[in-house]
């Protein structure tokens, strides 16, 4: 059995056991995706989830008025699928490769089978699930309680509890981040995005190159942020 990456904090397999785990591989089938392929498609059937083994993906759904909401990034650990394979809805959102992946397949039946088998692994969809409802909370309290800027600032913190890559010059996002996927993420225009990343910059805390972001000074952004909530 070839090991996960080592799972982001929240994720399913951040929560289950050794045996939860050697279970899940022996239901699932291992897949390879190449980057920039969409492995789920808003508005399709659902008949299987994916739990990732490495790599990153992009989460990203359509709305109702034609513009894109970005969901999340989800990689090494996380479950894609789950909402929809539990209650039989179509596909609720695309999602992209960023580079190259593995992922267990489970069959929907496989997957809802280890939720009614395996107590450990239904309290670990649990968790994840609580993750990323505090996720959303956290960023309607943003829209609510700060502004543009102040919301562009809490977003990269975020981003770098679980995509942190240490540096010489500071701490640099592990996934591709440009402004229009910040203008996505937060609800905003992408000119007041533009103006607040031209703020950060200007004050040296963050330094952006090609959809590549650079926190020069992470101390220095939680401090222009302010107490960011971690939830309840």
């Amino acid at each position: 059995m070839t090991l996960p990456a080592r799972p982001v904090p929240g994720s399913l397999l951040s929560h289950v056991t050794a045996d939860d785990i050697d279970h899940i591989y022996r239901a699932g089938v291992r897949r390879s995706y190449g980057a920039g392929e969409v492995i789920l498609r808003q508005g399709d059937p659902t008949d299987h989830v994916l739990v990732l083994l490495s790599g990153w993906t992009r989460v990203s759904a359509a709305t109702r008025s034609g513009h894109e909401l970005l969901v999340a990034f989800r990689g090494p650990g996380d479950v894609l699928g789950d909402l929809a394979a539990l209650h039989g809805w179509a596909r609720t959102a695309n999602v992209e490769t960023l580079d190259l992946i593995r992922a267990i397949v489970l069959r929907r039946e496989q997957f809802l089978g280890l939720l009614a088998d395996r107590p450990g692994f239904a309290l670990a969809m649990l968790k994840q699930m609580s993750e990323r409802l505090r996720e959303a909370d956290l960023i309607r309290a943003d829209f609510a309680t700060l502004d543009t800027t102040k919301r562009v600032a809490a977003c990269l913190l975020r981003l770098l509890r679980t995509h942190a890559a240490p540096m010489p010059a500071g701490v640099q996002l592990r996934i591709p981040l440009s402004q229009q996927d910040v203008a996505n993420r937060i609800g905003a225009s992408p000119r007041s995005v533009a103006r607040a990343f031209a703020v950060l910059r200007d004050r040296g805390i963050v330094i952006s190159s090609r959809g590549h972001l650079l926190i020069a000074k992470p101390d220095v952004l939680l401090a222009f942020v302010g107490d960011l909530p971690n939830g309840t």
